[in-house]
């Protein structure tokens, strides 16, 4: 929706109804990723696009019936090779695909959610895309850190999936949920699609070695842009890093200051220091534990190294204050051997203090399993920010 806000809300301004169709989800090679849009405007005109040029007429005529009638309509294109050359998706990918009437009746929250992303801040927007009850369908709920607004159909699903969603937000993450008709979880009768929009957080990692690889695999699962930075050349390549966004090569220290300066790490944001090279991580954390507002920091290393580097930061003027925001040596104890071990085990630490897990084992605890955030006051995670 994010590219077609534009021909929108003109109508929505002026109280008219436009059609909006959305790729929700998608199989084999589909042209399109979810959140891909095509708006249907009052005027008939066509913007955006839902399958590179594929099934654009039948999706026109669609949100055309729809802006008539007022009922919102999942439907599937390609559900075979024949179906999906019969309207146009030479591909034979399977898209399924949203449409629905919007207007100041049907999304009255459209303007404030415009402002969000205009101004880059993070929200995201469940629709109802299946229903048994048809009232339900196309109704929405703005997902905002830490809380929500509007009504899918019932408090008990606004809290279930208005919860279930900060975890999506956070990682930038896009796609459909299934909940029972009044949003059971574990249960089946309703599906909602999240659009989020918002850049995905990043992961920086410094020091390219295998361990950084292993991480950089699973940061990239977990739906982060990972950033891999080493000093050297020889080691800081694209081939070995895979699944990295990208790959620097320039001093860590100098690189994190300049990404500082120009705004590019935030409280989302999670620095991993694998280089345990005390030319290396000390100038960085630095950098890092004196100013950044990032949500962790960690270090990795023996507790020889660690006690050595701490000293150095010492020495290097920071404070008590300062240094308890080092993850040092980084990670929960799995018992970890391997890199891709090790990575579970920093990515461990990394979830656990994003939502305030304890690290036991979940048949050790009495309290329920998932938290929530936006009642526990208490529990939600906070960045380790800098101190006053």
């Amino acid at each position: 929706m994010r590219d077609v806000l534009a021909a929108i809300m003109p109508d929505w301004e002026q109280g008219r109804t436009a059609g909006l169709a959305t790729v929700v989800g998608t199989f084999k090679s589909a042209p399109r990723l979810p959140g891909a849009s095509m708006v249907v405007t009052a005027g008939g005109e066509a913007v955006g696009s839902v399958s590179g040029g594929c099934v654009e007429g039948a999706v026109y005529d669609l949100a055309t019936q729809v802006m008539g009638d007022g009922t919102p309509v999942l439907v599937r294109y390609g559900i075979s090779d024949d179906d999906a050359f019969a309207v146009g998706l030479t591909c034979g990918g399977i898209i399924d695909i949203f449409v629905e009437p919007v207007s100041q009746r049907s999304f009255a929250e459209l303007d404030d959610v415009r402002a969000d992303i205009a101004a880059e801040r993070r929200v995201g927007v469940v629709t109802v895309i299946e229903h048994a009850d048809s009232r339900w369908l196309g109704r929405h709920l703005v997902v905002r850190p830490g809380g929500f607004e509007g009504d899918l159909g019932s408090v008990r699903a606004n809290q279930a999936v208005g919860d279930d969603t900060q975890g999506m937000l956070a990682a930038g993450r896009s796609g459909i949920l299934n909940y029972g008709l009044d949003g059971e979880r574990l249960d089946a009768g309703m599906r909602v699609f999240f659009a989020s929009y918002a850049p995905p957080p990043r992961m920086l990692v410094f020091g390219a070695i295998d361990f950084a690889s292993a991480l950089a695999r699973l940061g990239a699962f977990l739906g982060y842009r990972v950033t891999v930075c080493d000093a050297r050349p020889v080691f800081a390549t694209a081939a070995r890093f895979p699944d990295a966004a990208e790959v620097v090569n320039a001093w860590p220290h100098r690189y994190l200051a300049e990404q500082l300066a120009k705004g590019l790490v935030d409280e989302r944001s999670v620095l991993c220091v694998l280089t345990h090279d005390p030319k290396f991580d000390v100038p960085l954390l630095e950098v890092a534990l004196r100013g950044s507002p990032v949500a962790f920091i960690g270090a990795m290393g023996s507790r020889r190294t660690h006690e050595d580097r701490i000293a150095r930061l010492r020495d290097a003027g920071l404070s008590d204050a300062q240094l308890s925001r080092l993850h040092s040596p980084v990670g929960l104890d799995l018992g970890a051997r391997t890199p891709e071990e090790t990575a579970v085990s920093i990515a461990a630490e990394i979830i656990a203090k994003q939502w305030c897990g304890s690290g036991e084992p979940l048949h050790r605890l009495g309290e329920r399993i998932h938290h929530d955030e936006l009642h526990d006051a208490g529990r939600v995670r906070q960045p380790d920010r800098p101190p006053a």
